[in-house]
């Protein structure tokens, strides 16, 4: 018995037979599912034998592997996983994975550098093929080559893949205050607003374009933000909105989001800043190590960093703690130029009305 669901403007089909291994395609008009549906009803009630490992593609164990996901942690589709199914889908999918080699993996790694990817984020993609091709095989019942393993060597030697680097960018404020300017004369105050409260509210892009009205407690000064969990998935969590980005919020509407963008395009806009403003290898998400290194010169303790910033370990909070030295080397007075308020009694008639001091400052 054949299923159809439709998945944006695209048609999965999956062909179910006890006894035979369900084999499942995705199309780009139901009509094509419907056809290619009949003929594997039509082979399976001939006796012929199911598709063995030498047909399967790699988009055949890219649609196993999501359909196994499906019943038990399912990938949302503005996922980090989503987006490397789909690359892997758009450079590899209609490769036969028992003729693949080495070389088509260096193939695909070239074009994802030539895109912009950095060895990281390539060593991401093969790695998530390998599991594709391990699980989405044990879901097919066919075991494929390990052309990974095979290709690994040749990649590094190659340098396309690589490990993370600790990134330690952070926009200076003549920097920033010209991506803003920019963003403001090419595309309006809504993506300047956006990036500016990037910078004073240590969020990820996806969160900061998620916020509703409905979700700030004014009274308090707090917003509900869904935000990822090491082991939990997605959790959601309630955040201290401090300095400047209580001031950007009070002053957005009440109803509906407050930055009604796509994220991904606030993402191109600022690239498209910096590439027209000869802003060297700054990225959208360094705005996080931003927000979060202000709040350490503004002299909050980690807890409280952490509360902002949503990290549960310090490892984890670190990489995005990129402290300059002249922070600390200028008086009180002068280094209190970041949005966040600085903490202490000198200090205290700066913070936003109404807030408590959750516990002495560690300066």
């Amino acid at each position: 018995m054949a299923s159809f669901t439709k998945r944006g403007d695209r048609w999965r089909v999956q062909v179910r037979r006890k006894g035979c291994p369900s084999q499942c395609r995705t199309f780009a008009t139901k009509a094509q599912g419907e056809r290619w549906a009949r003929q594997v009803e039509t082979d399976i009630e001939g006796g012929a034998p199911p598709a063995a490992v030498s047909a399967l593609k790699v988009d055949d164990f890219i649609e196993a592997y999501r359909r196994l996901r499906e019943q038990a942690r399912p990938i949302s589709d503005a996922s980090n996983e989503h987006y490397m199914l789909k690359a892997l889908s758009k450079g590899l999918g209609a490769k036969v994975v028992a003729r693949m080699a080495p070389d088509d993996l260096v193939a695909y790694a070239t074009m994802r550098r030539e895109e912009g990817a950095g060895p990281y984020t390539i060593n991401m993609d093969i790695s998530k093929l390998g599991t594709v091709l391990r699980y989405g095989g044990a879901s097919l019942r066919v075991t494929p080559p390990d052309v990974v393993g095979a290709a690994r060597p040749l990649l590094d030697h190659l340098r396309l893949i690589g490990s993370g680097g600790k990134r330690e960018r952070r926009p200076t404020d003549d920097e920033l205050r010209a991506v803003i300017q920019h963003l403001r004369a090419k595309h309006g105050d809504l993506y300047a607003l956006a990036v500016t409260f990037a910078a004073v509210s240590a969020m990820r892009r996806g969160e900061v374009c998620a916020i509703k009205g409905e979700d700030i407690d004014r009274e308090q000064r707090i917003v509900q933000v869904m935000r990822k969990h090491p082991r939990k998935g997605k959790v959601l969590e309630r955040v201290p909105l401090l300095g400047e980005a209580w001031e950007i919020v009070k002053a957005r509407p009440e109803n509906g989001r407050l930055f009604p963008i796509d994220p991904a395009t606030l993402s191109k806009y600022f690239c498209w800043a910096c590439r027209a403003l000869g802003i060297p290898d700054l990225k959208l998400h360094d705005l996080r190590h931003e927000g979060t290194s202000r709040l350490f010169e503004a002299g909050y303790d980690i807890p409280e960093v952490a509360l902002v910033t949503g990290h549960k370990k310090w490892e984890q909070l670190k990489r995005y703690t990129n402290l300059r030295p002249e922070a600390l080397t200028q008086p009180e007075v002068e280094r209190d130029r970041s949005a966040q308020p600085r903490r202490g009694s000198r200090q205290s008639a700066s913070r936003p009305q109404g807030t408590s001091s959750p516990g002495k400052s560690r300066r």
